[in-house]
């Protein structure tokens, strides 16, 4: 018995010492490796503060391969997602630009495959907007109007223009990833309309010399200061890199440069707010029921034939008249005909947003006025803040900062600057509407198309045909600009029926810009 037992003990402590020893002996093995790691990095970094700063490669890519589904067809693609420099003019890098180039592997052939290249706005802004909601083969998690969803992230998006054109999404300096490398470089020459437009015309030659697409036909896209960006890159890459293009498309644009002061731009906001009392059932009756391109229709009359004539004439107006606009424009915008008349007709957009759901406790958005928003206080005259951005900046700042290091692999301390600091950017001489008009004279083949959302009260889509209708005085060209309004706002694409059929128009707009095979590129 008294052996039995012993031999169980004896069983039972050589497993226990094995144990210690593996222990022990593994303990000391990660022990000697951190030592060893940790000699490692002091003998690579050394006691210099410099070496720990966190900071963007100068040039650098990381390729993988994925696939989207859409009209029912498999599409493989290529996603590279890297920094490319901006150098001066001796060849030393001043800063590095992150982008995210997207090209379809099934194609032999790209000389004929066109190419988009793709900025938004700010001028701060990141390319994520319509990288990560409009064409870009994936998509943020987001309800069928736009809103936010929990869990976030992105999935497929089966109406990317990806099947039809291979794209690349840049974000300027100071945006994105994209940051300047030169301690002594002048922020001055990146922020500014002409700066801008000159240093972003030179890195995407560079770019399109790399990816070897020279014979593409190429597109540029932007949205909101973008348009002020690709519109002034149009002249710059056919003027001063030889690179021309066959369309370019802004997504809810600018003034570029347009003159539009006093009368013009206040009547223009009308069209604007009837858009958005339609939507918020604050019209009459007889206008309620009506669909919204109908009241649209009679506003955008009224605002043309009656309110803008009568606000031309100031206090040299007929009472007469002055009682008609008064009353047209409380009719069409959903306001009291004292609000309208105790402003002369020139209703401020930011009382617009606080005024409008007021008796219900309620702002509107900015840039999406299909947002609520809720305020300290009911009295006042301009929202607390941007309903619409704050919801936006909901949902995507948490996906694009998943989608790079998880499904594109490019990873980095480096934040991601949704909006970036850019300085007091520089103004002067913006006359991008005109140089948009220069480079259509100079290139047959270049086609316009202008996208906007009517609850858009930034950039509002009245103000768009506005720029439309003067962008050619001459209208020599008016065959090739065109428009399309959708029911949105700002980032109309967000809601999931807009963003089909916008997307639909831009594969409709870069096949019509394609010209047939032969077709010369002259004037008869």
């Amino acid at each position: 018995m008294q052996l039995a037992r012993t031999s169980k003990s004896t069983v039972m402590v050589y497993p226990l010492l094995v144990l210690v020893v593996l222990f022990f002996g593994s303990l000391s093995s990660i022990r000697a490796e951190e030592a060893a790691t940790e000699k490692a990095v002091s003998d690579s970094k050394g006691d210099n503060p410099q070496d720990y700063v966190r900071k963007i490669p100068i040039e650098t890519s990381v390729v993988t391969q994925h696939e989207v589904t859409v009209n029912g067809q498999t599409i493989p693609y290529e996603a590279t997602a890297g920094t490319q420099p901006v150098w001066d003019e001796d060849g030393k890098p001043l800063a590095t630009l992150f982008y995210t180039y997207y090209r379809r592997t099934d194609i032999e052939q790209t000389d004929h495959r066109p190419l988009v290249i793709s900025f938004n706005g700010g001028p701060g802004s990141a390319s994520v907007w319509m990288h990560l909601a409009y064409t870009g083969p994936r998509m943020l998690n987001i309800d069928e109007e736009g809103y936010p969803l929990q869990p976030y992230g992105v999935r497929e998006n089966p109406y990317t223009i990806l099947d039809v054109a291979d794209i690349v999404y840049v974000n300027p300096v100071n945006t994105g990833y994209s940051r300047i490398v030169d301690e002594k470089a002048d922020p001055k020459q990146f922020f500014g309309v002409n700066q801008d437009a000159t240093y972003l015309a030179e890195w995407i030659n560079t770019f399109v010399s790399r990816i070897n697409r020279w014979q593409s036909p190429k597109f540029l896209i932007g949205e909101s200061y973008g348009t002020t960006r690709v519109s002034g890159l149009a002249y710059k890459l056919q003027g001063s890199q030889w690179m021309y293009l066959n369309g370019v498309i802004l997504v809810s644009p600018t003034e570029l440069g347009i003159e539009r002061d006093g009368a013009v731009e206040a009547a223009n906001r009308l069209p604007y707010y009837a858009a958005t009392a339609w939507y918020h059932k604050k019209l009459p009756e007889d206008l309620q029921k009506q669909d919204l391109s109908e009241v649209l229709e009679q506003a955008e009359k009224f605002t043309i034939d009656t309110l803008l004539p009568t606000m031309v004439r100031g206090a040299w107006a007929t009472p007469e008249a002055k009682k008609e606009a008064i009353q047209g424009f409380a009719k069409y915008s959903g306001l009291s005909e004292n609000v309208v008349r105790q402003y002369n007709l020139d209703v401020p957009t930011r009382f617009y947003w606080k005024e409008l759901l007021r008796e219900e406790g309620r702002t509107i958005g900015r840039l999406d006025s299909r947002y609520q928003g809720i305020d300290r206080q009911d009295a006042g005259d301009s929202p607390d803040f941007n309903a619409e951005l704050a919801s936006w900046l909901h949902s995507f700042t948490p996906a694009v900062n998943w989608y790079f290091p998880n499904e594109l692999n490019f990873k980095t301390d480096v934040k991601y600057n949704m909006f970036g600091p850019v300085g007091r950017w520089d103004w002067d001489g913006d006359q991008t509407g005109e140089d948009l008009r220069q480079a259509m004279a100079m290139n047959p083949y270049l086609k316009v198309m202008i996208q906007s959302g009517y609850y858009d009260g930034a950039t509002t889509y009245f103000n768009a045909k506005y720029t439309m209708w003067h962008l050619d005085p001459s209208g020599k060209m008016k065959d090739r600009l065109s428009f399309k309004g959708y029911r949105g706002g700002h980032m109309m694409y967000l809601r999931n029926e807009d963003l089909r059929q916008a997307n639909d128009d831009i594969r409709e707009f870069i096949q019509q810009a394609l010209p047939p095979e032969g077709t010369p590129a002259k004037y008869e």
